[in-house]
């Protein structure tokens, strides 16, 4: 009788992202043979903090710290070469350490300096109805990816590459240049176009240093001979292009499902899908947040949290927890089991609130309707009394505050998924798993 092969178990944001999943691929990728990134790009920021060191990871896998895993960077992740090269040399690890643990799949899409451009352009184009891009030129790879004019790992490994590249820039160009954007008057970040062309063709050399693989075989192969992986999103669920508040969203599928497309994997081989979601809620640029504060309360969560974009240092908006919101994210993706992170930024409260349904055209909603950015959208809000002690002191679940168990024990009725870790702090020693 032919054995069943092992499943990926993913890890995902369930709000709009920022959600210290970082982290937690980093306290779980012990437990896994593989950690494979499934979305997203630059855009990304995840934060590791271990050994009284701080690492702040763009597009290399957050498992690329333990020496026992494979770190893959799949088919639905978009990289820019220069940002990559960056990131390589704020590791600070032996290149050929680097080289053993990180393979890259031939059909990972290439973000060019002139999506950069582009990006920029189509913003500004915006105006007011900007919806708060990173500008990391993101939306214009994957657009080129949809009309399929993009250019892949696999391209930059073939003799006329340079060729390819240089009809694709042009196209970027004239699409600028009719927005009123032009290569002599755009920084792309701080450095002219030349100078990020060329170290754009400087991290291109590096990148093919790396394996370059099929990573649907590889990804396959791996869960067929017993080993265990880990698919790693970026983002949050609510960004979700299809699922999230559109139109401020980003441009992959970040649920579940896009571990599926973006990495070769058939649906039944889906395990455990953790979902990771703050105490409270964040949002970085424009779009809907309907328990977002603008009192001192929110500047409180702001300070408390350092909530400043790893990616664009942008302050965040901050708000009390949206139980409507993350329900939702927790159907669509199928979780299994829930995770709360930054438990210790509420330590000061004396008490606070969860949105527990919404005030909707006269009535009361608990799901999130089409019109999600409507100002007719009222949070109903529950108040939960705070533990006001320092979570950091505490190393075991069970001895948590009697109030954040409360607080836990209604977010798992009210979701119906358990919360099985809590953090209490960014180092990796401060999570307490159940």
């Amino acid at each position: 009788m032919k054995m069943m092969k092992n499943k990926a178990d993913v890890l995902l944001g369930l709000q709009w992202g920022d959600e210290g999943k970082g982290k937690i691929v980093d306290v779980l990728t012990p437990d896994y043979n593989v950690v494979a990134r499934f979305q997203g790009g630059p855009n990304a920021g995840h934060t590791l903090e271990f050994d009284n060191k701080k690492y702040i990871l763009h597009t290399i896998p957050s498992g690329i710290f333990h020496e026992g895993s494979v770190n893959l960077i799949g088919n639905g992740v978009v990289i820019d070469p220069m940002i990559f090269n960056e990131e390589l040399r704020s590791i600070q690890m032996p290149f050929d350490v680097m080289k053993k643990r990180l393979l890259i799949s031939r059909k990972a899409h290439l973000i060019i300096p002139s999506h950069k451009l582009l990006d920029a352009a189509l913003e500004h184009a915006k105006g007011e109805s900007k919806i708060g891009s990173t500008l990391k030129g993101i939306g214009p790879a994957y657009t080129d990816k949809i009309a399929r004019d993009g250019l892949r790992i696999g391209n930059l490994l073939q003799s006329d590459f340079r060729e390819q590249y240089e009809i694709l820039k042009e196209s970027h160009l004239h699409k600028a240049r009719a927005l009123g954007f032009d290569i002599q008057t755009v920084k792309l970040d701080y450095l002219d176009f030349e100078e990020y062309e060329k170290k754009w063709f400087e991290g291109a050399e590096k990148l093919k240093e790396f394996p370059a693989v099929d990573s649907e075989i590889f990804v396959n192969k791996a869960l067929n001979d017993g080993l265990k992986l880990l698919a790693e999103g970026a983002q949050g669920s609510l960004l979700d292009i299809d699922f999230g508040s559109y139109p401020f969203v980003t441009s992959s599928n970040t649920i579940a499902a896009g571990a599926c497309t973006g990495l070769g994997l058939a649906p039944s081989t889906i395990g455990v899908v953790f979902g990771i979601f703050k105490a409270y809620c964040t949002r970085v640029g424009s779009g809907p947040f309907p328990t977002e504060l603008f009192d001192e309360k929110g500047q409180l969560l702001r300070k408390e949290g350092n909530e400043f974009g790893s990616t664009t240092g942008r302050p965040r908006r901050c708000g009390w927890l949206d139980l409507p919101a993350l329900r939702y994210s927790v159907m669509i993706n199928g979780v299994t089991t829930l995770i709360m992170t930054k438990a210790d930024v509420l330590n000061g409260f004396d008490e606070f609130k969860a949105c527990i349904a919404y005030g909707y055209k006269g009535g009361e909603i608990d799901y999130i309707p089409f019109e999600f950015d409507s100002e007719e959208i009222k949070p109903v809000y529950k108040t939960f009394k705070g533990w006001e002690t320092n979570l950091g002191k505490f190393r075991d679940y069970d001895e948590l505050p009697a109030e954040l168990l409360d607080y836990i024990s209604y977010i798992e009725d009210y979701t119906g998924v358990n919360v099985s870790i809590v953090s209490t702090g960014p180092d990796r020693s401060q999570t307490l798993i159940k």
